[in-house]
């Protein structure tokens, strides 16, 4: 069980990055802020079924201070998967950075071990 959280919650950075959401609002408002429940609402479309997880997991995102640019591109349906630049999924080196470290906080913050 731990093994299959702790794999889901380091699979979050790609899964957001590489899959995008069926709203197409998002491309006309480009600009608008990118919300915890946006990321959370990411993820669990893209197949993380637990919400508790998915809501840790966005928090995590946001706490670690990525920017609204790298927050779009974590929930982008233009994510280009064959970028050239795959160590940075299309974000810059600092958001890049901070999603990696975010990804290493949501396996020891939002994975809670069973009896604890």
């Amino acid at each position: 069980m731990r093994i299959t959280l702790i794999a889901a919650a380091l699979l979050a950075l790609p899964v957001l990055a590489a899959c995008g959401s069926d709203n197409e609002a998002g491309d006309k408002d480009a600009k608008a802020p990118v919300t915890q429940a946006d990321i959370s609402k990411s993820l669990q479309d893209k197949g993380l079924k637990n919400q508790e997880l998915a809501d840790c997991s966005a928090k995590v995102f946001i706490d670690q201070g990525i920017s609204q640019d790298g927050l779009r591109v974590l929930i982008s349906e233009k994510y280009d998967a064959n970028a050239t630049d795959k160590q940075n999924l299309g974000m810059s080196a600092d958001d890049a950075s901070k999603s990696r470290e975010a990804s290493s906080r949501i396996a020891t913050e939002c994975i809670k071990m069973p009896g604890s």
